[in-house]
């Protein structure tokens, strides 16, 4: 399967979940915008994938990425983002969502676990409210926040 083919509607998705969860494989679900791939993003994709048998990577839209960020973000495509992110071999599907959260995708996966990067909390996760309604566990998983787009953008502008 090539990086292209992991790229998937929300509605896709969820058909090819369908088999793997029926023969008792676990999803675990992570987000985030992943405007510029760093070597955090790495970790905390590869320690999301840890907690289950499959990852589906969520991506911020681009629209959503401008009303989070501001106009100026993001600084690579959806798609472009959702590709590099696809040719991970720890992801399995990557889906581009709306929303500043990944509330929606929630209620559509219904991963086992919902995986966060260490820039959360276990009080701080936006989406825990809806994790705890639809019973998905939530990880607070990755390295400790050491690497950070925001801080890669200021550096190159600098």
């Amino acid at each position: 399967m090539t990086a292209a083919d992991k790229i998937v509607t929300l509605e896709s998705l969820q058909s090819r979940l369908a088999r793997p969860r029926a023969a008792g494989s676990h999803v675990a679900l992570a987000n985030g915008l992943f405007d510029i791939l760093h070597v955090g993003h790495l970790h905390y994709l590869e320690a999301a994938r840890a907690e289950a048998d499959l990852l589906v990577v969520g991506v911020n839209s681009d629209r959503s990425a401008r009303e989070l960020k501001g106009p100026s973000r993001p600084v690579i495509p959806e798609l472009e983002r959702a590709e590099l992110l696809a040719g991970l071999s720890c992801v399995d599907f990557v889906t581009i969502f709306e929303g500043p959260t990944a509330e929606q995708l929630l209620r559509a996966v219904r991963p086992d676990v919902h995986c966060k990067g260490t820039d959360y909390t276990a009080d701080s996760v936006p989406e825990a409210p809806v994790a705890q309604e639809l019973g998905i566990r939530v990880a607070i998983v990755g390295d400790s926040k050491v690497h950070s787009t925001r801080d890669i953008i200021r550096r190159l502008r600098d």
